[in-house]
């Protein structure tokens, strides 16, 4: 495991969909957009990922893309929304799990597979960073790795996070937990 010190960086770790851009609920759960014209950056995001960049945090998005192994949609498409989002907004790094659940492979979250490994790549200490997230598969896979968890929630109709270090109703609000507890 990582420790903290003076020379590991501290990072939030970010889900995509629900977290950085809308998510269209169906049935009480969230799905991604479908294509790049559908993708809307949610209200607040561009400036608590500016104050978060500013403060020094890494901002790394990791998120799961099952529709890819599962026929519905194409890398190709999943990756031009992530390109657009990085264009848009002061981020890092993106994580891309195109795997479904049955592939059993270690960055698809809950698993902290993508975490560990970006913590790795760029000497991130992962008891001082967060995972923010809005669904259970975000906290767990934090919690899994040993950061501390942010969830956003949305009052989703499936199953919900056991436990979270802080709750929030966006991005921002989370942005403003991270930056408030945080020297």
């Amino acid at each position: 495991m990582y420790e903290a010190s003076d020379r590991l960086r501290r990072a939030v770790f970010l889900d995509r969909d629900g977290v950085l851009n809308r998510a269209f609920v169906r049935n009480g759960t969230p799905h991604p957009p479908d294509t790049l014209a559908e993708l809307e950056i949610l209200p607040g995001v561009e400036s608590a990922l500016t104050d978060l960049h500013r403060a020094g945090w890494l901002l790394i998005v990791v998120t799961n893309q099952p529709d890819v192994a599962r026929g519905k949609t194409t890398r190709e498409q999943v990756d031009a929304m992530n390109a657009h989002l990085q264009s848009c907004l002061p981020l890092d790094e993106f994580r891309t799990c195109y795997h479904d659940s049955t592939d059993h492979c270690l960055c698809r979250k809950p698993q902290p597979g993508a975490l560990i490994a970006a913590a790795a790549c760029h000497a991130i200490s992962l008891p001082t960073s967060f995972m923010v997230g809005d669904r259970w598969r975000d906290i767990e896979a934090g919690q899994h790795a040993g950061c501390k968890t942010i969830f956003i929630d949305y009052n989703y109709a499936e199953k919900q996070p056991q436990s979270f270090d802080y709750k929030a109703s966006s991005l921002r609000d989370a942005a403003d937990i991270i930056l408030g507890v945080t020297p």
